[in-house]
């Protein structure tokens, strides 16, 4: 049974939007999807499915969290060999000195348009470094991502429709897919 990881875009963000990670797994089971496991409180939920069409199950996930909760939240979704394979392509992996923490990945739900890159790579950087993928976007913050402008240029470019997470979270959320289909493979 595949695995596939979600990525909810604005919850448990100062205080809006607030949802437990025990709701959401219940949420979650509730609409079949089995072994739901999250990660930190922002939306991260690794967890087994038959759905292939993600996309569908993306609007299904948005609207039981409607219900349930009261609010949108975009879900992003990505299997593990697309983690893997995001991982692998990394612009910044053979850069010495790059901070884990510093570097953001943010995930869009189809891939961008190239009018949409053409407007990212015209977004004025001044120490942070922004680098295209098909369906996400790498982004590296050396100065930290609090009083950078940037994240908010890139959120207007992209009409809020996707959600970033930082490096060393994409790895923990890759890490935590590849051992639950392990355990799906039955080689622990």
């Amino acid at each position: 049974m595949p695995v596939v990881i979600s990525l909810l875009r604005g919850i448990n963000l100062a205080g809006h939007h607030t949802v437990k990670m025990d709701e959401l797994r219940a949420l979650y089971a509730s609409l079949k999807l089995r072994d739901s496991q999250t990660y930190v409180q922002s939306g991260n939920v690794v967890f087994r499915t038959d759905e292939k069409d993600l996309v569908r199950l993306s609007k299904k996930i948005e609207e039981a969290i409607e219900r349930k909760f009261g609010f949108h939240a975009d879900v992003v979704l990505r299997t593990t060999a697309d983690l893997k394979n995001l991982v692998a392509k990394n612009p910044f992996a053979n850069r010495d000195g790059i901070e884990p923490a510093k570097l953001a990945v943010t995930f869009l739900p189809s891939e961008l348009e190239k009018k949409t890159c053409a407007e990212l790579v015209g977004i004025p950087c001044k120490s942070e470094e922004i680098q295209l993928g098909k369906r996400e976007l790498f982004v590296y913050f050396p100065d930290g991502m609090g009083k950078s402008k940037v994240g908010g240029m890139v959120d207007k470019v992209l009409k809020k429709s996707g959600t970033f997470r930082n490096w060393n979270t994409v790895n923990k959320l890759l890490e935590m897919a590849e051992k639950m289909e392990k355990e799906t493979s039955g080689t622990k």
